[in-house]
């Protein structure tokens, strides 16, 4: 295996650990999880929030220790954590501890994707990059339809699953070791800069990352749930459902030769139609009576091409408006989005209790309709020569 492969396959394996896994496995196993600890959905929605809330502090701690640990070790602090948070779940006795615990799988995904893309950037050409961003983003989708498999095979049996994820999560970790640029990152890939934030096109797309997180949690937190409670899913269909996500997501190994063809704006906003479509979908469904299980396997696998192909344009795009700093390009649009994430947990937990699991899933759908306020670029992406960072030659 060449060593350009090598790295992408194990920055893959790390997005489906520390995304599909540690951190989105979560809404999956929920519905046992809360019957085992009698949590109440605005509790489970405050917990889930505690994941996004720590991804928030994971990737600025990837921002200030990148510069000097590098690529390599910043990846394999990912992995640790991701580890030891999935082996306190499998533990938990009470939602303080699961509250800790998935605080813990929310930080390690804060501090996975910004080495990935500083270590991409180093291994690659400009051509190359939005193809191999694209592919380790789908990653996590691949471990979305690995956590749904597991559930099934398990029968849900949650404790069990997640001692199982966290020893994978250490062979994962060990082969970081071996596939990442060791040393520190690049001198202009260093630190925190707050001037970065007056790059034209970057506010906006801030802005839609937010409104399109925050909409997101309505799935990622709660559709297991609604599957169950509103639909009568039983747990077999329901860990199909997520696994239907999960493949239709990996669709969004494509999005890389999908902006390159036709514009990151006109694929972005494809990939929100999907979203609104997706969530509305559910809440048909939720309100109608469960006679066919279709509608719900249907919205959930429009969601997942959907937010993987999304978050991806916002990867891309990122990179590309600050090519001299690529893991503040990914890591900017990818923390507003999981800010967005932080406050949706709660408020659309809050919201199934007031008004019903129906009314919150249109109010999430419209509030990702709304993120079409981050146009993108309407044309193609073209490879070109990125700035210099300090003391670098251009490629």
């Amino acid at each position: 295996m060449s060593a350009r492969l090598n790295l992408v396959a194990a920055a893959f394996a790390l997005t489906a650990l520390a995304y599909g896994l540690a951190r989105f496995a979560y809404g999956l196993l929920l519905p046992r999880i809360r019957d085992d600890l009698g949590l109440s959905p605005s509790t489970a929605g405050w917990i889930g929030g505690s994941a996004f809330a720590a991804y928030c502090i994971g990737i600025v701690l990837a921002f200030l220790l990148g510069g000097r640990l590098g690529p390599r070790r910043v990846a394999m602090l990912a992995g640790l954590t991701a580890t030891i948070g999935m082996a306190l779940v499998s533990v938990a006795s009470s939602g303080w501890v699961l509250g800790l615990a998935i605080t813990l799988t929310g930080l390690s995904t804060g501090l996975t994707s910004p080495p990935l893309a500083a270590a991409v950037t180093q291994a690659f050409g400009e051509r190359d990059r939005p193809r191999a961003n694209g592919t380790i983003n789908a990653g996590t989708a691949a471990g979305i339809v690995f956590s749904g498999l597991a559930t099934l095979a398990t029968d849900g049996a949650w404790r069990e699953l997640y001692a199982v994820f966290a020893g994978l999560g250490g062979i994962v970790t060990l082969w970081l070791r071996f596939a990442l640029p060791a040393g520190p990152a690049e001198s202009g890939s260093a630190g925190l800069q707050l001037t970065v934030l007056k790059r034209p096109g970057l506010a906006g797309l801030a802005a839609g990352a937010f409104l399109m997180g925050l909409s997101s949690t309505a799935i990622w937190t709660f559709g297991a749930d609604i599957l169950r409670g509103d639909l009568a899913f039983s747990g077999t269909q329901v860990a199909l459902a997520w696994i239907a996500l999960g493949s239709a997501g990996t669709l969004g190994a494509a999005t890389g030769l999908l902006t390159a063809r036709f514009g990151v704006g006109r694929v972005h906003r494809l990939a929100l139609l999907g979203t609104v479509l997706g969530e509305i979908g559910l809440a048909v469904g939720s309100a109608a009576s469960p006679s066919s299980p279709v509608p719900g396997f249907a919205a959930m696998s429009l969601f997942g091409t959907a937010y993987i192909v999304a978050s991806g344009t916002f990867l891309i795009q990122g990179i590309h408006l600050l090519p001299d700093r690529p893991d503040l390009g990914l890591g900017i649009p990818f923390l507003t989005l999981a800010v967005g994430q932080t406050v949706g947990a709660p408020l659309f937990g809050s919201l199934v209790e007031k008004a019903g699991s129906g009314s919150a899933l249109v109010a999430f759908a419209m509030i990702a309709g709304s993120a079409t306020v981050w146009r993108g670029q309407a044309t193609p992406i073209s490879p070109r020569v990125a700035p210099a960072p300090p003391g670098r030659a251009p490629e």
